[in-house]
């Protein structure tokens, strides 16, 4: 007999449903002091609020495949510091990352062999975790409209839970 499949979406409905009866929206109130964003990637094994010692609402924290600064990130940086007084930016990037193993071409190539089509976005795929760090801050660096006076980039490993600065990238004058 094979296991009938249970939709993720189906727990989480359940789980929200026992989080609502105890929910007080002043819990959820973002904490004035604290106008820090977080670039991170979406691994699981970076839980960005435990890795830093956070609460929820200390920090904007965006996240995606490799934690690369894409058009959408520099958005929504750019509305967190315009609209919401975010002043300090930190990239967390880590050890062993998904982005390290896979092979850009081949992966394209599977897509468009299957589609018809290759996607345009690039996987944005690297082999050194610091180096790729150091280029996204520059990144940053290098756009008009991202403040970076208070930018810092660290890489978590995840075989030991801590933290390493980058070097910083390079100011634009």
């Amino acid at each position: 007999m094979s296991e009938q499949f249970n939709p993720s979406a189906d727990r989480l409905v359940s789980q929200n449903n026992e989080f609502a009866e105890s929910f007080n929206d002043a819990d959820m109130a973002p904490a004035p002091s604290l106008r820090l964003a977080i670039v991170a990637c979406m691994d699981v094994r970076l839980d960005i609020l435990e890795i830093f010692g956070l609460r929820n609402g200390e920090a904007h924290i965006l996240r995606n495949a490799g934690g690369v600064i894409t058009d959408d990130v520099v958005r929504s940086l750019c509305l967190s510091q315009r609209l919401l007084g975010t002043q300090e930016i930190i990239l967390l990037h880590h050890t062993d990352c998904g982005l390290q193993k896979v092979n850009e071409d081949e992966f394209k190539a599977d897509l468009a062999t299957e589609h018809g089509m290759a996607p345009s976005w690039p996987l944005e795929v690297f082999d050194n975790a610091y180096a790729d760090t150091t280029q996204s801050m520059q990144r940053l660096v290098d756009d008009v409209f991202v403040e970076t006076n208070f930018l810092r980039g660290f890489v978590y490993d995840v075989t030991d839970g801590r933290i390493r600065e980058v070097g910083q990238a390079q100011t634009s004058e």
